[in-house]
This record gives structure tokens, C-alpha cells and sequence, in this order.
């Protein structure tokens, strides 16, 4: 699936601009990386550029945008997904139903702001494309870790593949969620897909993890980490040592950056 997209993107006209990330800590983020090394900057676009932006508040995006005013789109990640709606011209179907934009098309105008912000969200698309060809059809139920703008991305998808979703929180339950607290055999056995979308066990804290009782997990489980430094989470493993298949988020993070670059340059 990822070479259908990249395939996608070759055939794409490109031009030459400067994009970037936005977040509040950077230092070990994955897409400047990614694009800078990957053949989708380097060798298709030749001179485009990538650069993390650290806001330390979403108010500081103005400042961001005077200050580099050759900036064609940006990312945006943890904790500004939604933060970021406000300030935004247009959204799409998905980014709105969703709650969450990871991705920022600025279309330059002769208006009085002189640029439009388009938002968008790839994160429901890359997740259910690395994990379709693993799903199968008694994968019906889900059970998603986290409440946040990921968590919508991946109930979104999955709800769209007739995959029901109930979500776990830490604080106050809303209507389809639950609290960790009320997590149990029953509920373990009946959602045979289980989804972190919360940034525990990313590096460095990499001894932080979802607690859930691990051991009412069977063979049957397919265990879904979007955390993907590192590789194999504390989450995954223990999860594997009751016998579930795991997987991370790197595909995801993959697809959802090629997929960005499709929508800045389209």
C-alpha cells in the first residue's frame, strides 16, 4: 500500500517550498526525518525543505507563519491536533467529523490575510491501511486506549470498516467509554482489537504503558501500539507474552506523511 502511494505522488507536479512540523517538543520527532531522507524530498522534489516548529503555546502560530512566509503546509502533532481548528479557513469532511487535524495546506491569497489555512487529517488513513491486511472478520470489536484526537482518528476509521469502537479513559466517561477501572475479563474477551493511542512508552519513557489486565489476552488478540519509538513498546511486549500479535504505528506514520505530501502539493 505504501508504494501505491508514493507511486501516487510521483506523478505529482512538484514545486519547490519550505514545510514543516509543528508540536511542542520535537527533538525526537519522526517526520523531519522522514521526508529529509526518505526519496519523496531528496529525489522528487529536489530543494524542498522540512523544519520543526516548537510552539510552546498554539498562539504562537502567527508568529510562525509572518516568520517564514515561503511556507507551503505544515504537519501538526501532540498536543495541537485540535487546538489548532480555530485557526484554521477550511477543514475537510474527515478532519471535522474527526476533531483533529494533523495536516495544513496554506494557499497564498490576495486576500486581506494574504494566505488560507486548509486542515486535514490522514491520520484515520494511514492506520486503517497498515492495519487492513491484518483485520479479519471476528475482529469486530475494538477497544481504544485513549480519548484524545488520535483516538477519534482510529475510532474513525475503524467504525467506517464496521468495526464498533469503545473507547478508555482515565477521567470522567462519556457516552462509549469506559474507565480503566471497568476494564475485565469480559470486556478483554469480547474486543479481540485493542488500540493505544496514547503517547505512553514513547521515548524516553519508555517503561510507561496502557495498564490493562494483560493476562485475560489470548492468541486471538491483535495489540495496536501507534507508538512507534521504539519499535517494540513495554505495551507490546507484554501483550506478547500472553500470546497476542502486536503491532506499532511506524506503517501508520508512514502512510500519513506520504499522504501529507500529496495534499500540499496537489
Amino acid at each position: 500500500m505504501a508504494e501505491r502511494v508514493r507511486s501516487s505522488i510521483i506523478e505529482v507536479f512538484f514545486v519547490m517550498g519550505l514545510y514543516g512540523l509543528l508540536g511542542k517538543s520535537l527533538s525526537h520527532s519522526f517526520s523531519k526525518r522522514y521526508f529529509e531522507e526518505t526519496h519523496l524530498f531528496n529525489t522528487i522534489a529536489g530543494s524542498d525543505q522540512y523544519a520543526n516548529f516548537e510552539l510552546s503555546s498554539i498562539q504562537d502560530l502567527n508568529s510562525i507563519l509572518e516568520s517564514n512566509p515561503d511556507l507551503e503546509g505544515f504537519n501538526v502533532t501532540i498536543p495541537f491536533k485540535s487546538e489548532i481548528i480555530s485557526y484554521l479557513d477550511t477543514l475537510s469532511e474527515e478532519a471535522q467529523t474527526i476533531g483533529a487535524v494533523n495536516v495544513v495546506k496554506i494557499i497564498k491569497s490576495d486576500g486581506a490575510k494574504g494566505i488560507t489555512l486548509q486542515g486535514y487529517n490522514t491520520d484515520h488513513w494511514g492506520f486503517i491501511e497498515s492495519i487492513r491486511p491484518y483485520l479479519q472478520p471476528n475482529y469486530n470489536k475494538a477497544l481504544i486506549l485513549g480519548t484524545g484526537g488520535s483516538s477519534n482518528a482510529v475510532c474513525y476509521a475503524l467504525e467506517n470498516s464496521g468495526v464498533s469502537c469503545l473507547k478508555v479513559t482515565r477521567g470522567d466517561t462519556k457516552s462509549g467509554m469506559i474507565n480503566y477501572l471497568d476494564l475485565n475479563d469480559k470486556i478483554i474477551t469480547e474486543h479481540l482489537l485493542i488500540v493505544n493511542t496514547t503517547p505512553l512508552g514513547t521515548w524516553p519513557q519508555t517503561e510507561m504503558y496502557p495498564e490493562i489486565p494483560f493476562e485475560f489476552l489470548t492468541p486471538g488478540h491483535l495489540v495496536f501500539d501507534l507508538v512507534y519509538n521504539p519499535p517494540m513498546t513495554l505495551f507490546m511486549k507484554k501483550a506478547m507474552a500472553y500470546g497476542a500479535r502486536v503491532m506499532n504505528g511506524y506503517e501508520m506514520l508512514c502512510l500519513q506523511a506520504d499522504k501529507s505530501l500529496l495534499i500540499w502539493k496537489s
